[in-house]
């Protein structure tokens, strides 16, 4: 199969590049590399460092899939060039969706997120649940699902809400909860949580790939679906921590009112089961950090990368 993966530098991206070219995959990764590179050469990899906001010019005739995982991501960078955000998260999707129907791609999956349903108290969030974005990247992810299934008659498109990931990753990412209270715990002692008692849901990066490589299995199957399999609040998540690695909880107050668990049983129902959590994403970066292949550094959190690359819009 050929497959144009956007945002394949990713902290996502990088692994699920690997796991294709695995499979036997041709496929075009296309980022502009804000965070680096570290993917390995392979000869069924055509690595273009792009900006996805060109991607109205891109020749896409003969791919099979575009895999859409490219973003401005998480709030606080939204809100650093918010002329930035709408125009890499929301325009240039629709550019990218166009320029596949354009080029005969039959298949198009989007990477949107489980926080664009915002503040829930239903026991089980479920992908027939209105959407309430509290912020602008938010925001974002619900103008690209309308934009792309608009165009839902003319390219067979899903649309995967991901919970919070968690896991090692070449391209780490600590901003992450699970990945960030598991590193606080390592280098200070401590693990500070604002608020705690807020639910939110998460799913392993390992999983976060084969929910991917499931749908590119069935390409018949279309629409929405939620994936995320852990519900549990930030304090579970501290605590879970402190038994791995000795460290003071410590709770202050939060301004940050999200709180959802997520159901994803409409993606079970297609035969897909998890195999990971987060126990083994606290493993995983304990262990990657005590083999040295993982520090505290300012490259693994996105907003103070993006604020020493200054204005990109």
């Amino acid at each position: 199969m050929k497959i144009l993966l956007t945002g394949a530098c990713g902290y996502v991206g990088t692994p699920l590049t690997a796991a294709l070219l695995a499979q036997g995959h041709t496929v075009r990764g296309v980022d502009t590399q804000w965070f680096g590179n570290h993917l390995q050469a392979h000869p069924h990899l055509e690595l273009v460092k792009d900006d996805l906001r060109n991607a109205s010019s891109w020749n896409l005739r003969g791919f099979d899939v575009v895999m859409h995982l490219a973003n401005v991501a998480n709030d606080p960078c939204a809100e650093l060039d918010s002329k930035l955000n709408w125009e890499v998260n929301a325009l240039a999707t629709m550019f990218l969706v166009e320029r596949a129907i354009r080029d005969g791609v039959p298949h198009f999956i989007f990477a949107s997120s489980g926080s664009v349903y915002g503040v829930k108290e239903e026991p089980e969030v479920t992908e027939d649940l209105s959407l309430v974005p509290i912020s602008d990247y938010n925001k974002t992810k619900m103008i690209s699902e309308r934009v792309l299934l608009s165009y839902a008659d003319r390219i067979r498109t899903v649309i995967v809400r991901p919970a919070t990931v968690c896991g090692y990753s070449p391209r780490m990412r600590l901003d992450l909860s699970v990945n960030m209270l598991t590193m606080q715990a390592l280098t200070k002692g401590k693990i500070t949580v604002f608020g705690g008692d807020q639910t939110r849901p998460n799913i392993h990066l390992r999983d976060m790939i084969r929910v991917y490589e499931h749908f590119l299995a069935h390409p018949k199957l279309e629409g929405v679906f939620n994936a995320g399999f852990e519900n549990i609040s930030i304090l579970e998540i501290a605590e879970r921590v402190a038994k791995h690695v000795p460290a003071e909880v410590v709770v202050t107050p939060s301004n940050d009112p999200r709180s959802y668990r997520l159901s994803s049983k409409k993606l079970l129902a297609t035969g897909f089961q998890p195999k990971y959590g987060v126990e083994d994403g606290i493993r995983e970066v304990i262990d990657a950090c005590r083999e040295g292949k993982l520090q505290d550094r300012e490259e693994n959190y996105n907003i103070r990368t993006m604020k020493k690359l200054g204005s990109l819009a």
